[in-house]
């Protein structure tokens, strides 16, 4: 796959995904109302707005080091080529996810919707479950023992204070599966 292809399936995973779990399903759940009691408490909205600010920062970038780095897509049919362990990767193994839930949360902030932090706890609890059901398994076949260390120096859901140093040059050697 190359980078424009790689680009155009990570911009339509991009809009398919988590525009859908994190824009449609929360404009279904509260057609982005203003609710009280937080409505009108400016420092929670704008926390709400910071996280979903933060969150589609996240998002664009993670995205993109699928396209620079891993030379192809988040979505399971146009994987990338190359494991993803640069950029927010080197802090922690599921920015996306995380961005994700930010931008719900966030929205639940910024609208005072508590039904969004119900929604963001039931999308937690899937992807976690599809993470540890079929992605780390997955990464572990195609990639094999680079993608064993990676596990063992980056966490998955809590990011770490500092980058991953680099892996060492027989780290690196392609895994054949």
């Amino acid at each position: 796959m190359h980078k424009v292809m790689a680009a155009i399936g990570s911009l339509i995973f991009f809009i398919v995904a988590p525009g859908f779990v994190a824009g449609v399903v929360p404009w279904w759940l509260t057609r982005w109302r203003l609710t009280e009691p937080f409505a009108p408490w400016l420092p929670f909205r704008a926390f709400g707005v910071l996280l979903i600010a933060c969150g589609t920062a996240v998002l664009l970038h993670s995205f993109a080091r699928f396209v620079t780095e891993g030379i192809g897509t988040p979505a399971p049919v146009a994987p990338p080529r190359q494991l993803v362990v640069g950029g927010l990767y080197k802090y922690v193994r599921n920015p996306m996810y995380l961005a994700v839930l930010g931008i719900i949360v966030g929205q639940s902030f910024a609208l005072g919707q508590l039904r969004l932090l119900f929604y963001a706890s039931a999308v937690f609890a899937l992807v976690a479950a599809f993470v540890h059901g079929y992605e780390e398994p997955t990464l572990r076949r195609r990639f094999g023992p680079e993608y064993e260390l990676y596990c063992r120096d980056v966490p998955a859901w809590w990011p770490r204070l500092r980058p991953r140093p680099p892996p060492t040059p027989e780290a690196r050697r392609p895994h054949t599966p």
